[in-house]
């Protein structure tokens, strides 16, 4: 059965600086604590990254995927295919502008575990897979575009 989790985040940085974030995988590891190695292994001809193989780790588990970016002027879609620990994984970042130079991130992920899950487990990754992904973006943005924002 899919697990489904999102999460809203408004960011202080316009949509473009997000992407950018978004764009650069390689310091994913640096504010992603679940993502352990990044290697892009090709590129779209605009720069940004098609496919990607990480190395995720969550509770112990260790897995190897091997991502599918798409990306849109407003948002970015990476997929994953069967893994040892997952039949697939389908995530998206949609960004809305909001007033001027903040952008409200929403983050959703679905995934299909390849076995069965105790619910309590499911909680407390998403919660860890949910901060990393807009929290850990938030902290990225800042620190890499500057201007601080209360936590």
């Amino acid at each position: 059965m899919a697990v489904q989790a999102s999460r809203e985040i408004v960011i202080d940085a316009p949509p473009g600086v997000i992407l950018e974030a978004l764009a650069d995988v390689g310091s994913l590891s640096s504010w992603s604590p679940v993502h352990k190695r990044i290697q892009v292994l090709d590129w779209y001809s605009d720069g940004r990254p098609h496919h990607v193989k990480a190395t995720i780790k969550i509770f112990g588990l260790v897995d190897n995927e091997i991502l599918e970016y798409h990306w849109g002027p407003s948002w970015v879609v990476w997929d994953a295919g069967d893994t040892f620990q997952q039949r697939g994984q389908h995530v998206e970042y949609n960004l809305q502008p909001v007033g001027i130079d903040k952008t409200r991130v929403r983050f959703d992920i679905t995934v299909e575990p390849s076995g069965p899950v105790p619910a309590f487990v499911v909680r407390r990754a998403s919660e860890i897979v949910l901060d990393a992904a807009t929290k850990g973006l938030r902290d990225q943005v800042m620190a890499a575009f500057g201007s601080e924002q209360p936590k």
